[in-house]
């Protein structure tokens, strides 16, 4: 198999903002051109990857299957699977590195090639969407950028970093009307419809508590030295790996998958985890946004988030359901054992306690049980049960439909997750946090409202 070469390609200034209007579109969404019986100009939707060296060759591999066995570095080949996926045509493909996207791209050998994906933008007007798998601080320039110029974007989650952006991003796919997903793949899975069903049949009445935990972070975060730079590789093209965070020195220890433990890139255990424990509760009890955050955590500084964080919400009552708390730990503790709670029997990663019963569940709401356990059945459902989330979203496309988690089902889910680490960094201001979501404010803290965002680095925006 030929390995494919490094490309120094020349950073390019992204021109302007590109008006839906001008946008080449061989995809038209339905609700368009109208009829339920309308059938697309093109089958096949020409999708962009972004991010690809890591997660996100799993996201393209999920829309279309490679042409050639994709044989990662230090690892065995992996057989081609059977039957072919092919939801989408992979059209172009972006990563910053090409020496550790070179097994994607080579897997890919027809997809264009880019480091920038400003350029692959302006260049690519036959792109129909985007699967953007980068680090959490570039999902929310990349994204609106790209629904900017009429294309339907998938992310992954979490959906970005601050809480301005994803007020940001929600509105504007609101405005320019195309298909959104965030790439919270238990979303879409029978096993979390199950769980919502079953706590909303009322199997434990009315739940007024529920504890969540996971073992992240599993790379590092607390009270850490940040390693000092080296010279960037020919190979990275690091000022567009940046975006819009501040100008530091590049390390290859903080390039890949351990950026998600700093201020600057990532969101932490709670980021990177939360999507999968916190969507359950949140479907199931209607939630939300809270009205009061409170966290403590171990220490932490200036660039890293702490090893271990305990965080408190608090939601008001919606219509007949009672006020929720809601407590999240990570960092390797675990939430407390139900005082029933069989001996040798592990707590799952969510608790729910109801006036008439316990139930849990792992992530995703996967291994339902009863405390004490007990036999159920589960109601008849009622939810309508999905295709995969990437069958999904190009299913919404191809048919003008809603997916199963846009950025306006996810966003609740996303600022509850980015609201923890406002807490943590005024957790010595000993106050419980109180919160207008409706107008994205602390009513009782200025410092804390001066954290919904940060200054972006120059030739940034939204």
């Amino acid at each position: 198999m030929k390995r494919i070469s490094c490309k120094n390609l020349s950073r390019r200034e992204f021109i302007g903002k590109v008006g839906l209007a001008s946008a080449a579109f061989t995809v038209v969404p339905r609700q368009v051109l109208g009829g339920t019986g309308y059938t697309a100009p093109s089958d096949m939707i020409n999708v962009a990857g972004i991010g690809i060296g890591a997660r996100g060759a799993s996201v393209i591999q999920g829309i279309c299957s490679p042409d050639e066995p994709l044989v990662r570095p230090g690892r065995q080949p992996s057989p081609l699977p059977s039957p072919r996926i092919n939801h989408a045509n992979i059209y172009a493909l972006c990563d910053v590195d090409t020496d550790k996207a070179a097994w994607v791209f080579n897997g890919y050998p027809r997809a264009k090639v880019y480091t920038d994906w400003r350029e692959m933008l302006e260049k690519e007007p036959s792109i129909d969407a985007v699967a953007i798998g980068t680090p959490d601080h570039t999902h929310a320039c990349i994204s609106t950028a790209f629904m900017r110029a009429g294309k339907h974007v998938f992310v992954e989650k979490p959906m970005c970093k601050t809480v301005f952006e994803v007020r940001e991003m929600v509105r504007v796919a609101r405005e320019t009307g195309v298909v959104t997903q965030v790439g919270n793949q238990r979303h879409a899975s029978d096993d979390i419809r199950d769980s919502v069903e079953l706590i909303q049949s009322g199997a434990i009445g009315f739940v007024r508590e529920v504890h969540m935990h996971t073992n992240r972070p599993v790379w590092p975060q607390g009270n850490l030295s940040r390693p000092a730079g080296v010279p960037v590789p020919s190979y990275i093209n690091y000022d567009v790996w940046l975006g819009p965070a501040p100008e530091k020195p590049y390390h290859p220890d903080i390039l890949h998958f351990n950026w998600r433990g700093l201020w600057d890139y990532g969101t932490g255990a709670l980021g990177d985890m939360g999507a999968h424990i916190i969507d359950c509760p949140m479907w199931a009890l209607n939630l939300g946004l809270p009205t009061k955050i409170h966290a403590t955590s171990t220490p932490y500084n200036d660039d890293f988030l702490p090893q271990s964080m305990m965080v408190t919400y608090e939601f008001p009552a919606r219509g007949i359901n009672p006020p929720v708390k809601v407590m999240w730990v990570d960092g390797g503790l675990r939430s407390p054992r139900p005082g029933v709670l069989e001996d040798g029997r592990a707590v799952g990663s969510v608790v729910y306690y109801g006036d008439k019963g316990i139930l849990m569940h792992g992530n995703g709401g996967s291994n339902i049980s009863f405390v004490p356990e007990k036999p159920f059945e589960k109601p008849q459902p009622w939810l309508e049960r999905t295709s995969d989330i990437f069958q999904d979203w190009i299913d919404a496309i191809k048919n003008g439909t809603r997916p199963c988690n846009d950025f306006a089902k996810a966003a609740d889910m996303t600022e509850m997750m980015l609201l923890a680490n406002i807490a943590v960094l005024h957790q010595r201001d000993n106050v419980t946090l109180v919160y207008d979501g409706a107008n994205m404010r602390f009513v009782n803290s200025t410092a804390a409202n001066e954290h919904f965002h940060y200054p972006y680095r120059d030739g940034w925006a939204l």
